[in-house]
């Protein structure tokens, strides 16, 4: 299959720069996997397409401020974002401008509270730095850090918690969950109040994320590889509502990449673990966790748009796509959503 077969026209004005006042304002598209067929409403309205008896999925990671502005002591201004701890105070990072940076080379960010000194460059270019600092990183980096925003998000983002869940926990992301945006306390409240089980598992969103693919063939990308951890409250929880004959209905396509590792390497089961997963979805693969997904709109030849065409067809998604360019929805991060799912049954 050609990545080609996966594009699709996108206006310019269509990309959502900035989140709506109210987190369950947008729109949400419904599409029934059985028949392609396409309901038009609102976010709020999501509690009706959930019955008790379901289990909700989400992904609990936490955005860290890992956008940090600083001089070399050649006066040159350093960009580096925080990709990864790989251990000992070192992070992966991507610095800008990278051709400044050598091994040896020493950034200072905050008038010198925080010093980071290159240690290593990897062979995609990615440079490792060495921290140092006095305190506890994480205050240093909530202070001095910025959120990373997608490249596709060129305005200035007033409100920094806007790119977080109501509900992030487990720092580590270099980018937000955007499925969960939506969500509030409110609506996860009621969520429960019907019967619905909500259970959280996390997996740390990497920038890989928006790296175009930059292959002809599905067949020949690599993905990138992300931590995820399963919880035994979780894997419980979601057992227990499957056994039952509840659907599991993933809160984006980090909480079913999660979901569909775990149940790859455990004979269909959901089971307490951890590990990196660089599980690539496309149309074709078998689903071994999840019923259902709710999603945000993709972008063209994307990996993400790749896996919700997987959960229902190609044609299927495509024509989504079509209509939602046609409706004027609001696309990516900060945009609106859909969900994906079988038509529910009567209980």
């Amino acid at each position: 299959m050609n990545v080609k077969d996966f594009d699709f026209e996108l206006p310019e004005e269509l990309i959502a720069q900035t989140p709506l006042k109210d987190r369950t304002a947008s729109r949400l598209m419904v599409v029934d996997r059985d028949n392609g067929e396409l309901t038009h409403t609102t976010f709020e309205t999501v509690l009706d397409e959930l019955q008790s008896g379901d289990v909700l999925v989400l992904n609990n990671t936490k955005v860290l401020p890992a956008r940090l502005f600083g001089t070399k002591d050649t006066g040159a201004h350093i960009e580096i974002l925080l990709l990864k701890e790989v251990g000992d105070d070192t992070w992966e990072t991507l610095v800008k401008p990278a051709k400044r940076v050598k091994v040896g080379a020493v950034v200072e960010f905050g008038d010198g509270r925080l010093k980071a000194t290159c240690t290593h460059i990897t062979e995609e270019g990615a440079r490792h730095f060495k921290m140092s600092y006095e305190g506890i990183f994480y205050e240093i980096l909530d202070e001095l850090g910025e959120m990373p925003l997608p490249p596709y998000i060129t305005e200035k983002l007033d409100e920094q918690d806007r790119y977080q869940t109501v509900f992030a926990k487990e720092r580590g992301s270099a980018a937000a969950p955007t499925a969960g945006l939506h969500f509030t306390d409110e609506l996860l409240a009621k969520i429960e109040a019907k019967g619905v089980h909500i259970a959280f598992v996390t997996l740390h969103v990497g920038l890989g994320t928006f790296r175009p693919v930059s292959v002809d063939s599905i067949d020949d990308h690599v993905m990138h590889s992300e931590y995820y951890v399963v919880t035994e409250e979780a894997a419980t929880t979601i057992e227990a509502a499957r056994k039952a004959g509840g659907r599991v209905i993933a809160v984006g396509t980090t909480s079913c990449r999660t979901l569909e590792t775990v149940a790859s390497t455990h004979d269909g089961r959901i089971v307490a673990s951890s590990g990196w997963t660089d599980i690539f979805i496309y149309p074709g693969y078998t689903f071994r966790a999840i019923d259902g997904l709710i999603t945000n709109f993709h972008l063209p030849q994307s990996t993400l748009l790749m896996l919700v065409s997987a959960l229902t067809t190609r044609d299927m998604m495509m024509h989504a796509y079509e209509e939602a360019v046609r409706e004027k929805y609001r696309f990516f991060s900060f945009g609106d959503a859909m969900m994906i799912r079988k038509k529910k049954e009567l209980n």
